[in-house]
């Protein structure tokens, strides 16, 4: 797939005031810090689509962008480390949890994972949550041009040790970095082909 159009539509903390439009949609999140803004503008070839920040947890809204006329990608606020009050961490916490339990629209999630730290009980316990609420999801592992293959390797296996224990399969995932454009080819395809899927159906 080439992206050959990215465009804002509109920042919201009301699931309900989300497009009305029937389109594909796909979820993007991730702890604060993990390079969701980068890894948006590098799939779409867009310099600052998404705004990127050495503040983590700065998206706090639900924020939609069109892309090729014809889906939806979703900028979801990050869940865990954030600079911000306990009443707002609260507060988008809810419609996170909201936009997954109402957004009829959507065709799966992204969960976005910092590949050079060991699986982090946070990130664990969303998918869990994903999983026993039927949600689809896919696993992007983000910064792999900080390791070098074995070691990319051999956290991908720590993952799927931890995660074999209570799933009956490995979750389907993508190696991605945003500085070398690793795994953009591969994200966009699979979108691609969730489209294409829905469209036959």
């Amino acid at each position: 797939m080439k992206i050959k159009s990215a465009e804002f539509v509109m920042s919201n903390s009301d699931v309900a005031k989300c497009p009305k439009s029937m389109l594909p949609e796909y979820a993007f999140i991730g702890r604060s810090n993990v390079g969701k803004s980068s890894l948006i503008n590098m799939l779409t070839s867009r310099k600052s689509l998404a705004k990127t920040s050495g503040r983590p947890g700065k998206t706090q809204l639900i924020n939609h962008f069109l892309i090729n006329k014809n889906w939806h990608l979703v900028d979801l606020p990050g869940y865990g480390y954030a600079r911000v009050s306990k009443s707002a961490k609260k507060v988008f916490q809810k419609f996170i949890t909201q936009y997954f339990a109402l957004r009829e629209q959507l065709v799966t999630a992204f969960v976005l994972i910092d590949i050079r730290h060991k699986p982090q009980p946070i990130d664990l316990e969303f998918m869990q949550w994903l999983g026993e609420n039927s949600i689809p999801f896919s696993i992007i592992f983000t910064k792999a041009d900080k390791l070098k293959p074995k070691a990319i390797e051999n956290y991908v296996e720590a993952y799927k040790a931890i995660l074999l224990e209570t799933w009956e399969d490995m979750p389907n995932y993508f190696i991605t970095s945003s500085s070398k454009a690793i795994g953009k080819d591969d994200v966009l395809e699979y979108i691609d082909t969730l489209n294409a899927n829905m469209e036959t159906n």
